[in-house]
């Protein structure tokens, strides 16, 4: 042999590592991968519930507005005679047949000026 030959013991330890280097690269492609399994796994999941979520929502009925509040009513008795004269009513009434109904006419008035 010459000096320029290499033996086949020479060239499996000069292939020692490159394969020893390439076993590293090959073990961290597998710790990505298996990382990327599992995130793979836990966005597939997340999607999922959101999706069963959004179906959930869906399927409920549309809210109700809610109701709005009861007018104040005057508590003034004039108001209430006013209400009895048009409960009574059997058909609707002008503002001349209520005064009529509640006598208003006949009542005394009150006035500030000297008679």
């Amino acid at each position: 042999m010459t000096g320029g030959e290499l033996t086949l013991g020479a060239v499996l330890a000069r292939l020692e590592e490159p394969e020893r280097e390439l076993a590293v690269q090959a073990e961290a492609a597998r710790e990505q991968i298996a990382q990327l399994s599992a995130r793979l796994d836990e966005l597939g999941r997340a999607v999922e519930e959101v999706r069963i979520t959004r179906k959930t929502l869906l399927a409920l009925p549309d809210p109700q507005p809610p109701a709005p509040p009861a007018p104040k009513l005057p508590d003034h008795p004039a108001y209430q005679q006013i209400m009895a004269v048009f409960a009574a009513a059997d058909l609707p009434l002008r503002a001349r047949q209520v005064c009529e109904a509640m006598d208003w006419r006949s009542r005394p008035t009150t006035s500030t000026t000297p008679a």
